[in-house]
């Protein structure tokens, strides 16, 4: 039987949950910038990001922060790109 986490990985998981969950709304208000299929693309990549954080959560939540470490750096990457390879403006 595998030992439950324990409680400093448990409040580390929760606080990436949470991370990943207030990065929403710069994943939402890209819009500003960048066209609605990008917008589209981004809520997908977010949301396939919250389910492995809810994944990461329950098996291994030592390891939940990096999701909204790579979630944000895919997004300033994503709208850095897009500013400079497909002409997005605000």
């Amino acid at each position: 039987m595998a030992a439950s986490p324990s409680l400093g990985a448990r409040i580390a998981g929760w606080l990436g949950l949470i991370t990943h969950l207030a990065l929403f709304f710069w994943y939402a208000a890209s819009g500003l910038l960048a066209p609605m299929w990008a917008i589209a693309v981004l809520m997908v990549v977010w949301s396939g990001l919250l389910v492995l954080a809810i994944w990461l959560l329950r098996t291994r939540p030592l390891l939940t922060p990096l999701v909204p470490v790579f979630a944000l750096a895919f997004w300033f990457l994503a709208l850095t790109a897009g500013e400079a390879w497909l002409g997005w403006t605000g």
